[in-house]
């Protein structure tokens, strides 16, 4: 995608050697979502060059993301987009648009690259579903997330519910959702909502560490790990041991 049709998203693309960096770029909106990030998003996925391998995402300004944008939802919607959802659509043409929206997050977990998000400040409601689509999450201390959509009368739909179930489990994240409360940067560590903790001072210091740590590692058994570790959830010990033995042939015997 060309830069200017990213600035049109809010968003911005920087790709140095392996490492491509996506930033949410409305600051003065506290990067709020709209359905043309979410789509330029997708379109960013479909086109990463091959040989990148860490994805970092992360937002202009103190805040990450403080969700949708709630001009999206009023009749006349997002300046140069219109509302996030046509009058009189029914129920398979929304499956079918809110699908689409859904590409823009579901990428970041491809098994050929790692996903890190960068939160500082704001993760509120898709800003939180966003961050929990990454593989990896760093949060300054300022940090606090908040799944907001049920306060609005909606239900999270940014394939956030699956990966906030998988770390806090369902009664926590019951709790989390259906109070809609904010979860502050230490409480989000200790749940396994994010994996590191830093000082706003010190998170690109922290993110750079984190990159280099993982691009040591082979490419090839990196994806292949990930490709391990994502099935190993939905398996039992068992079907888990048969494609452990699978992925470790096909290491040993494509060296």
């Amino acid at each position: 995608m060309v830069d200017q049709e990213l600035a049109r998203a809010g968003l911005r693309l920087d790709i140095d050697g392996s490492v491509a960096t996506v930033t949410l770029n409305r600051p003065e909106r506290r990067n709020a979502q709209t359905p043309g990030m979410w789509r330029a998003l997708a379109r960013i996925g479909d086109t990463l060059p091959e040989g990148v391998r860490i994805v970092v995402l992360r937002g202009e300004g103190p805040s990450f993301s403080a969700g949708l944008d709630l001009a999206a939802f009023t009749p006349e919607g997002i300046p140069g987009e219109g509302p996030a959802f046509a009058p009189g659509m029914g129920p398979g043409e929304l499956d079918v648009l809110i699908d689409e929206y859904q590409q823009g997050f579901t990428w970041l977990r491809r098994p050929e690259i790692t996903s890190i998000a960068v939160v500082r400040g704001h993760a509120i409601g898709a800003g939180f579903q966003l961050a929990l689509s990454c593989d990896l999450r760093i949060a300054a201390d300022d940090a606090k997330f908040c799944m907001k959509e049920p306060a609005l009368g909606l239900v999270p739909d940014l394939t956030g519910t699956k990966p906030l179930v998988d770390a806090v489990g369902l009664a926590r994240a019951l709790e989390i959702c259906l109070t809609v409360r904010t979860v502050l940067a230490d409480e989000a560590l200790a749940l396994g909502i994010v994996q590191t903790t830093v000082p706003e001072d010190d998170l690109d210091a922290a993110l750079a560490d984190l990159v280099a740590s993982l691009l040591k590692v082979d490419a090839g058994a990196a994806i292949a790990t990930k490709r391990l570790l994502q099935q190993a959830p939905g398996n039992t010990l068992d079907e888990q041991r048969a494609v452990e033995r699978r992925e470790q042939s096909g290491r040993i015997l494509g060296r």
